[in-house]
């Protein structure tokens, strides 16, 4: 049986919040676009995880970012976050992330992104509650910071 390699994942970006308080709503959707988050502790604790770390953008994920534009994969990245792991209850969760198809799919598997069970142990935003308008921008900012660092 293999071991895992256990990761201090250190304080919580939103420590407002825990599993015990409900969420309020978040700030204007203008307000929350405009906030800049520094994920370089997340990089370097992703960077220590053999299984995140082995995901990199081909050279066809490449060419589709750049005939579509950063603001496109954004607005993408936004989609799949609201559609895929925003609900708060989601039937087939650690399973509707494809491994492959789209450059944010390997963004969102590479950033722990990918399924609520991931989002919480990696960013600290519990499951089981629809996340805030701040904490979805939080995860489209880290995705695309992701694919930023890729190109």
């Amino acid at each position: 049986m293999k071991k895992r390699k256990v990761i201090d994942d250190g304080p919580s970006l939103f420590p407002e919040w825990n599993e015990e308080t409900e969420a309020e709503p978040g700030p204007a959707a203008e307000e929350v676009q405009t906030k800049s988050y520094d994920h370089t502790a997340l990089f370097e604790r992703l960077a220590q995880s053999a299984f995140r770390s082995k995901f990199k953008l081909s050279a066809k994920d490449k060419a589709y970012i750049q005939g579509k534009g950063m603001a496109t994969i954004r607005s993408h990245a936004a989609d799949f976050v609201a559609k895929r792991l925003a609900p708060a209850v989601i039937p087939n969760d650690g399973k509707q992330t494809p491994m492959r198809g789209h450059p944010v799919f390997l963004a969102q598997h590479a950033t722990g992104c990918c399924c609520r069970g991931c989002f919480a142990k990696w960013h600290h935003i519990p499951a089981g509650r629809v996340p805030t308008a701040e904490e979805q921008q939080y995860a489209v900012s880290v995705l695309m910071e992701w694919i930023t660092r890729q190109v």
